[in-house]
């Protein structure tokens, strides 16, 4: 199966929907095991999103602006990436519907 944006910002969501969790159970002051569990794959989530967001900007799936967010920025926050994937969306349908 070849890599294509779609599966790039999949996986940006449910990077996202890890973090939530992680909040959700930390804020929540969770279980221990769980809050361990959302910890690691959130973290190990991110290192793939990292490799995920530079095989996308060499292949020219995604730009640099989304890389950076989904790279950079994703390890604090995982929703900038799945908010730039929906802005960037937004920007291409108005640009196709003129």
């Amino acid at each position: 199966m070849r890599l294509a944006r779609g599966h790039i910002k999949a996986a940006s969501f449910a990077h996202s929907a890890v973090y939530l969790g992680l909040l959700v159970v930390w804020l929540g002051d969770g279980p221990e095991a769980l809050n361990a569990f959302f910890g690691w794959a959130h973290g190990l989530g991110w290192f793939v999103m990292c490799g995920l967001a530079i095989t996308g900007l060499r292949r020219r799936l995604i730009d640099l602006r989304l890389a950076v967010a989904i790279a950079v920025l994703g390890a604090v926050g995982p929703f900038l990436g799945t908010a730039e994937f929906i802005r960037q969306d937004r920007m291409r349908h108005f640009a196709r519907a003129r």
